[in-house]
Order: C-alpha cells, then structure tokens, then sequence
C-alpha cells in the first residue's frame, strides 16, 4: 500500500527538521553563533500560514529536538533525573512555543509591529523570570551562544544577556515579518526590517567602537593559572596527609608561575578536604609558598566545620598573618546539596587595584557579579571545576559576567579550560587543564582596571523594559475590534 505525504506535513516536517538541526548546532556544548540567528525563522514562517495547532506542533517539536544535543550532558554528566531532565527541555520547547503562537495571533489580526517584537518579548521575559527562581542562574540562556560574537556580545555591558536574548530573536522575527508583508504591505515589510537591522547595527557598531579602545596605561597584572587532571588529582583529595601532599606539589607549581613573574596564582576548586582543627597543617604549606615566593594564591578546598561544609577558596597573601577566605554562594545540585552556601564576598587589594573572589557557578548569577563590581573589583579569580565535555557551554558562561560588571576573569577549572579573559569578553589566553601531565600551567597578562557599565549602575533594567513591551503588544487581544486580519492592513500599531 503506498504512502503518501501531504503537501503541508511534508512543508511541517522540513521546517521542523530544519529548525532542530539549527538549534542543535547552535546551542549545542560547542555552540556555532549564526546559527541561533536563523533557528526561528522556519518555524515563524509557517506559523503565519498554518492553522495555531500545526504551529504549535512545528515549534515545539523542533525546539525540543534541537535541545536533545544536551541530554547527555544533562542527564549522564550532569546526573539529572530523566524526567527532570524532560521538564527542563519542555519547559524551554513551551516557552518557545508561545511566543511563535504569540507572535502569530498578532501577525493574523494585522498588528504586525505588535507580533515583531512580541516573539522576543515573551521569550526574553520568560528567560528573565526563570532566572530569578532558577538554581541554575542565567545557565542555559540564549545569549550564551553569542559569546564568540564579540561586537554582539558588548551589548551586556548596557542591558545584561537580556538585551542580547531580545536582539537575536529581534532578527528572524522581523525577516518573518516582512516576507509576510512583502506582497500586501511592501513599505511596511521594508520598515520593519529596515528599523530591526538598523538596531542590530548600531549595537555592533557601539561593539566595535568598545572593542577598539585600549586598556589604561599601567593597568596590566600578570596571573598565573595551575590545574591536573591525572594521577587521582581530578578528585577531592581525603582529608589530611593526602590533602598536605597534593597542596605541596601545586605549591611547587605556584612558585614555578611565580619565577615567571605571575604575581597571583589561582588554582582549581575542591582540590582536597580541609576539616577543622587540622585546616592549619594544610594552610602552612600554602603559606610559606606565598611568603617565601612573593605571589597571591588563591586554592579551593573542601572545608569540614563540623556540622558544616563548605566550598571554599583560602586565599593566601604574602606575609599575611591569617588566611582569609571565600565560600561559595550558589551550589550545583545534586553533587553540592551537601554543602552550606556561603554569604559574604571576598575583595583583595593589590595596589590601587581590587580583585574579587568566587568559585565556579557563583559565575552564572547576575546580581553577585554586579556586587563585585560595585566593590570596585577589576579582576576576578575564579577557582572552578567543570566536566570536560562542558568546559565550553558551561566554562566560559564567566566571560559575560566580565564584560556586564567590566572586570577581567582569571578562571582555573579542573576538567575544563584555564581561562583568561578581559572586560570585553576576549580570551586572553586559554588551555585546556588536561593539556600536560602531570599539571597544566599558564602564564598570562590581564587588565585589573574596572569598567563602569550601564548594567553595572542600573542593573537588569532592560528585563523589566522587555516585559513592558510585552504587556503592551497584547493589548490588541483587549481592544473591541473586527476579527482576525490576514493581509496585513489595519495594523493596530502596537509596539
């Protein structure tokens, strides 16, 4: 018996395969960039032409299938329950799909600039809403697959990933838009692509202009970077004798970067266990490297108070009479639920210069960045441990932390990267922590000179923008008005 596809199931599954393959290559764990600027505009194009089911149907699958990249990472790497990890993927296919349905609804009652922005209000608000309730922070965000787009990714300093998460989905939005338009609307269709492009490229001409001015003079320290990955070292070292062991040989390291003129070393996290009263025999084998070499170290352990657990980084200063130290704030569940999350921050004076101190995930949260910028930190050290196969997608979500809060990012990530990045998000240097056995070790020279940003100042104040317009563009559904308008005349002119 023959089978037979329709015309449109057959239009249905192409837009749909194509959309997933866009998706999967451009959020995958080793994202491309253009890719996520194309992604939508399938599905946004037969939405307008398709019954809200068909629509649906067509996002949300697509959507869905492109984020299967990362169900390995999420649920075999990262351990996360099946159906947890069904909900997170959903979750995002739904948001999706609401705003194609969204934009689609407006695009049919002829309110065609309500239904250009309506696609990247709504989706940028639900990102925005989901942070501030999220464990995981701005983790996941669309914007993070624009970290190698430099002139694009300047715009975080003004709105946050916020702006960027609206602009990316701004662009196929408004080719939808107008190819919609081009046959009944023609100088609408030319406006509304033209007033999009126009935005994009004023912010990439404001990214280029940001990315061409030079650091201060003078405002170059030179940081030096450590981690192994072999011989057990990529696991928590037991408690004393081994912990003292393990300490003492990235302490030859230290003084290795030292003799090469690092003048700050930082080193992974949760290298070994520290468990009071004995957290002194481990401390004094740090110590003396930073007394006897002259550099800062900052090393993450395990620190067992008992009944508590932390994550934290000592934090060792040359002559200092007492280490200080950091705990870290936000924990990754399930490996961390263990552990207390910390409470306070911690600022280094180096000179007339201020470097901050945080571990690993603190890096995916907005708002404690802000507040190390508002210290006045130039420079943050950053101990991490991150699962190889993440050490992109995951290890360099810091470097849009930098460029918001304008400060440098000296990260050292066991299982990922040991990263050096400026407060315009470039790598200044970068190696992988299991390049050499039986330690990686980098030398590299980075502006601790804060950056004062308009997120900085007024923080995610183009979030509570997006909503605004989002609230707006549905006022269309709240006016009296004659049914659905399908050649793009009577627009209502919501923006």
């Amino acid at each position: 018996m023959a089978f037979a596809i329709s015309p449109r199931a057959g239009t249905q599954l192409l837009v749909i395969a194509t959309t997933a393959i866009l998706v999967w290559f451009g959020y995958g764990l080793d994202p491309w960039w253009p890719l996520m600027w194309f992604a939508p505009i399938p599905v946004l194009l037969f939405s307008a032409h398709a019954s809200w089911r068909s629509a649906a149907g067509a996002a949300g699958i697509s959507w869905f299938l492109g984020l299967l990249s990362i169900w390995h990472y999420l649920h075999s790497v990262l351990g996360v329950p099946f159906f947890v990890c069904l909900a997170i993927l959903l979750g995002q296919a739904l948001a999706f799909t609401v705003a194609v349905l969204l934009s689609r609804a407006l695009l049919l009652r002829g309110a065609s600039w309500s239904a250009l922005l309506a696609f990247p209000a709504m989706f940028t608000s639900i990102e925005y809403l989901h942070n501030l309730t999220s464990v995981h922070g701005t983790g996941g965000s669309l914007a993070y697959t624009q970290l190698g787009f430099l002139k694009f990714l300047q715009l975080a300093s003004i709105t946050g990933p916020w702006g960027m998460v609206f602009l990316l989905l701004l662009f196929p939005s408004a080719v939808a838009v107008g190819l919609h338009l081009r046959a009944t609307a023609p100088m609408k269709a030319i406006g509304v692509v033209a007033s999009s492009i126009g935005v994009i490229v004023l912010v990439l001409v404001f990214g280029s202009m940001r990315l061409a001015s030079p650091p201060p003079a003078g405002s170059l320290v030179k940081v030096g970077l450590v981690a192994s990955d072999f011989g057990g070292n990529e696991k928590v070292a037991d408690a004393g004798a081994p912990t003292e062991r393990l300490l003492a040989e990235y302490g030859k390291q230290a003084e290795l970067l030292a003799a090469q003129g690092a003048q700050v070393v930082v080193m992974p996290e949760k290298l070994g266990a520290a468990v009071d009263p004995y957290t002194g025999n481990a401390d004094a084998v740090m110590q003396e490297v930073a007394d006897t070499s002259g550099v800062a170290i900052v090393a993450g352990v395990v620190r067992v108070t008992s009944p508590l657990r932390y994550n934290q980084a000592r934090i060792y200063l040359p002559g200092a009479a007492a280490v200080s130290s950091y705990d870290k704030h936000h924990m990754l569940p399930p490996f961390e639920s263990n552990l207390t999350p910390g409470t306070t921050r911690a600022l280094l004076k180096h000179g007339s210069a201020v470097w901050g101190v945080a571990i690993c995930k603190d890096m995916d949260f907005t708002g404690l960045s802000r507040a190390y910028g508002r210290d006045g930190a130039g420079l943050m050290l950053v101990p991490a441990w991150d699962f190889f196969v993440d050490r992109t997608f995951h290890g360099h979500e810091a470097i849009m932390r930098g460029v918001e809060s304008g400060f440098g990012i000296v990260r050292a990530a066991k299982g990922g990267y040991l990263t050096v990045s400026d407060n315009r998000g470039r790598v200044l240097a970068e190696v992988r922590s299991d390049e050499s056995v039986p330690f990686t070790t980098m030398v590299a020279e980075v502006p601790d000179i804060r950056d004062k940003t308009l997120y900085l100042s007024l923080g995610d104040w183009f979030a509570w923008v997006t909503l605004a317009i989002l609230l707006t563009c549905c006022l269309p559904f709240f006016e009296s008005r004659r049914g659905p308008v399908r050649d793009g005349k009577g627009d209502a002119g919501g923006s």
